[in-house]
């Protein structure tokens, strides 16, 4: 049974994310999944790190369930909203307080070198935006995801299964959320 942990980076638990979460949980239940969920608009947290690496602050309570549920997981999926290009300020606050050397990285001793603290784990990024697929890909060159995926998950291991966009919503046509769901469902039915 495949472990998957779907994070739902939308601090509003009524919005459109949240189904996709739903959808997706729902089609990995039905092909015999164990799921976990973690949704950040509901953890008690400070998203700021106040003192960088300098000093460390102690970790909520809620923060160190989150890690468990990242240590246990074999699959790991990020339901986000891109705003200004970017992910939510509450979810990069998420990866500045719990993605700590030594949690999900080390430096290896007298080198410039890291040691990967959660590789063997696989990802996948379900991203909602306004802009245009096309445009977003083309002319933003999709920097908020690309450095997301590469300067976060794959510096401390994860192995990206694939980016799947859902846009734009502001602009959707009757029926395209539905569809949407659809499409996060049949994600879920094949674990990846």
């Amino acid at each position: 049974m495949k472990k998957i942990l779907i994070v739902n980076g939308h601090p509003d638990r009524e919005s459109y994310n949240t189904q996709l979460q739903e959808a997706y949980k729902s089609g990995a239940l039905q092909a015999g999944a164990d799921v976990t969920e973690i949704h950040l608009g509901s953890l008690q947290f400070d998203p700021n790190l106040r003192y960088g690496y300098r000093k460390r602050m102690e970790l909520e309570p809620d923060l160190l369930d989150a890690w468990e549920k990242i240590r246990a997981a074999e699959h790991i999926v990020w339901i986000f909203p891109l705003w200004w290009g970017t992910l939510p300020a509450l979810m990069k606050g998420f990866f500045d307080r719990l993605f700590l050397p030594g949690f999900a990285f080390s430096y290896k001793e007298n080198s410039m070198m890291i040691e990967k603290k959660l590789k063997g784990k696989t990802s996948r990024l379900i991203c909602t935006m306004d802009t245009p697929i096309w445009f977003h890909t083309l002319y933003y060159r999709a920097a908020g995801v690309r450095a997301f995926r590469s300067m976060v998950l794959r510096f401390c291991g994860l192995k990206i299964t694939g980016t799947t966009y859902i846009a734009p919503i502001k602009f959707i046509k009757p029926g395209g959320k539905e569809k949407g769901i659809q499409k996060v469902i049949a994600l879920g039915k094949r674990l990846c």
